[in-house]
């Protein structure tokens, strides 16, 4: 009997161990496509499954090609539902069209876990829009279980521009008006379906050089929250922290919170010096070690956060500047850019490995330093488009900021050119929201410039 029992422990032992390792070295990915060199879907999920720790994939839209790529992997997939749908899913006998067409086919044999109705609403569209949203979700939600899905959960994944302010922790908030008319019916429809609240926390986007390692889980003193009596040592725990105490004042601590997008660039312009191979690997390396801690957070420290990195590949045709194509941890050839612990120990990369932590000095030889950072400027991107320009006037002018100076016999009206009036509008909604980097990405067509844009009478805030 004793030897019985004895073997019976062993093996309960023996599988909790298993599972518990499994669960330390997994992490989510973010899975973009916006590359003409990119390799074919099938070849992605067999490389992620085969040869990497990655258990858990998130996508941009709900392409056929993909899901039908993961199917039988075992790797849980998140998708997203256009954001130009939402209008349309309002409609119940729409919402069953679409998940019959779209989810059914591929499931259960594609592990599709989460269903996002729109990606970062809140901060690129209209007030039309994003009233629609929190009912979008409703009936989507409804339309997965008439249809016998009711595995499948559904939420939306949100910027950190839905927060008020975020330092210190202990005092953040969301924005007045989206606090209780859009984000808390969202947080009591996922409390109750059990839902998580994807947000998308980005250090990168407050880049300040003092604060580099702080940024970079190097080593650093720390920052302290004097109201909540906590120490923080790296910026990604401060802006989930944040979330929460938002959470906490709505009276939602316990949803559930996912780090749905968070990354480093490796490549960048001569005016983005942070974009390096080795701040991309000390901050996805952190983060690995970090998330394979199980450690939470100072205000969650029991919270293991669900966590997706930006993103798998690097993607060449990406609007933008020469950082957005350059988040990836592998090129499409399937080669890292920099090895972090995301490949199995007998795949790894011998080098580049990760860099040892700087020890003062050095920088980015022959690049020029940030320039002072009281004079930043955010400007449209060289390959945004006059619609994506179009609507980013239209966002900024419907959120109470003054666009009368780009309206006819305004000072800002000539030349009478969409590039010139989004650059005003562009700038002015990002002046008054704080200069924060995440403020001049309006969905990769803005960038941040040190020049001043201003001309005649035409004056651009600073």
């Amino acid at each position: 009997m004793n030897n019985i029992s004895s073997k019976t422990s062993f093996i309960l032992f023996f599988f909790v161990i298993t599972l518990f390792l499994h669960d330390v070295t997994s992490i989510g990915v973010n899975y973009g496509t916006l590359g003409n060199n990119l390799p074919p879907p099938a070849q992605v999920a067999q490389f992620i499954k085969d040869k990497t720790v990655i258990d858990r994939v998130k996508i941009f839209d709900i392409n056929p090609d993909i899901l039908r790529a993961f199917a039988n992997t075992g790797i849980s997939l998140t998708v997203t539902v256009p954001n130009g749908e939402i209008p349309n899913l309002l409609d119940l006998a729409y919402a069953r069209r679409y998940v019959e067409q779209n989810i059914k086919p591929h499931y259960p044999q594609t592990k599709i876990d989460v269903v996002l109705v729109g990606n970062e609403v809140l901060h690129w569209d209209t007030p039309e829009v994003q009233n629609k949203l929190v009912p979008a979700m409703k009936v989507f939600y409804q339309a997965l279980g008439l249809s016998g899905l009711k595995g499948i959960k559904v939420s939306s994944a949100h910027s950190l521009g839905i927060l008020l302010r975020s330092n210190p922790p202990s005092a953040a908030r969301f924005r007045p008006g989206w606090d209780v008319g859009i984000l808390a019916p969202m947080l009591q429809f996922l409390r109750e379906t059990k839902g998580p609240f994807m947000v998308n926390p980005y250090p990168y986007f407050g880049y300040n050089k003092k604060q580099e390692d702080f940024l970079l889980f190097r080593k650093n003193k720390g920052v302290y929250d004097r109201f909540s009596k906590k120490w923080y040592m790296n910026s990604f725990d401060m802006l989930l922290d944040a979330v929460y105490m938002s959470m906490v004042r709505l009276k939602y601590p316990d949803v559930e919170i996912v780090a749905a997008e968070t990354g480093w660039p490796s490549q960048g312009e001569t005016y983005e010096p942070q974009c390096t191979v080795e701040n991309a690997a000390s901050y996805n390396g952190g983060l690995m070690k970090k998330y394979n801690s199980g450690m939470g957070t100072p205000l969650m420290p029991h919270r293991k956060i669900e966590t997706y990195i930006f993103s798998l590949f690097n993607e060449n045709t990406k609007p933008g500047s020469i950082a957005e194509r350059n988040f990836g941890l592998f090129r499409p050839d399937f080669t890292p850019v920099y090895d972090v612990g995301v490949l199995k120990a007998k795949q790894a990369h011998p080098t580049p490995s990760l860099p040892p932590p700087k020890t003062g000095g050095g920088g980015n030889k022959g690049q020029p330093k940030t320039p002072a950072e009281n004079k930043k400027f955010c400007m449209p991107k060289v390959g945004a488009t006059d619609a994506q320009l179009q609507s980013n006037i239209n966002y900024v002018c419907s959120q109470g900021v003054d666009c009368t100076p780009i309206q006819v016999g305004g000072s800002c009206f000539k030349p009478n050119t969409i590039r010139s009036h989004a650059a005003f509008a562009m700038n002015s909604y990002y002046q008054r929201e704080g200069r924060k980097n995440f403020n001049c990405d309006f969905a990769g067509t803005g960038v941040v410039a040190f020049s001043d844009p201003s001309y005649g009478t035409c004056k651009f805030e600073s």
